[in-house]
């Protein structure tokens, strides 16, 4: 019996210890931003459109003379159109079903120079951003304690503290 528990025993010790790999990481980081100045603007381009059906349409004069003519852009100066053809459009059937639609618009003028940063110029769509103002402060302790300020318009503090505990 002494034997056996002696073996039981030895038999225990024997026995794989367990294992784990644990691996805890520790990591700060202060982001500090002052935006500079933009401007990004979208020219708008003409355009003329037009559909229909049942109509006779008429550029050049009155009723009863309809010559046919869609219309269109007319001329162009500084990559706009100062005149326009708009059609007249007749029924050409008193009586029967007809459809008509016309549309214009009118594009922004060329510009041959960039507005100042953070400025506007003549121009339909766009978007003018000024500096940032001020300094965004931030800093870290060898304690890992965080501490940020802002700035001024246009900017921006970030802190942030990780913690990552990885067990196998």
């Amino acid at each position: 019996m002494k034997k056996s528990l002696l073996f039981l025993g030895m038999m225990f010790l024997a026995a794989p210890a367990a294992h784990a790999d644990i691996t805890h990481k520790l990591s700060s980081s202060v982001q500090l931003t002052v935006d500079a100045a933009a401007t990004q603007v979208d020219r708008i381009g003409n355009t003329y459109s037009v559909s229909g059906n049942g109509v006779s349409l008429d550029v050049a004069g009155g009723a009863g003379s309809e010559d046919l003519n869609i219309g269109g852009l007319g001329t162009l100066s500084s990559g706009v159109s100062s005149s326009a053809v708009i059609p007249t459009a007749y029924q050409t059937t008193d009586g029967n079903s007809f459809s008509f639609t016309n549309s214009f618009t009118q594009g922004d003028a060329m510009v041959t120079s960039a507005p100042s940063t953070g400025a506007v110029s003549a121009l339909s769509s766009q978007v003018s951003t000024a500096a940032g103002t001020g300094t965004p402060t931030g800093s870290i302790t060898t304690a890992g304690a965080i501490t940020v300020g802002a700035g001024g318009a246009g900017s921006s503090s970030i802190g942030q503290f990780v913690s990552e505990l990885t067990v196998k």
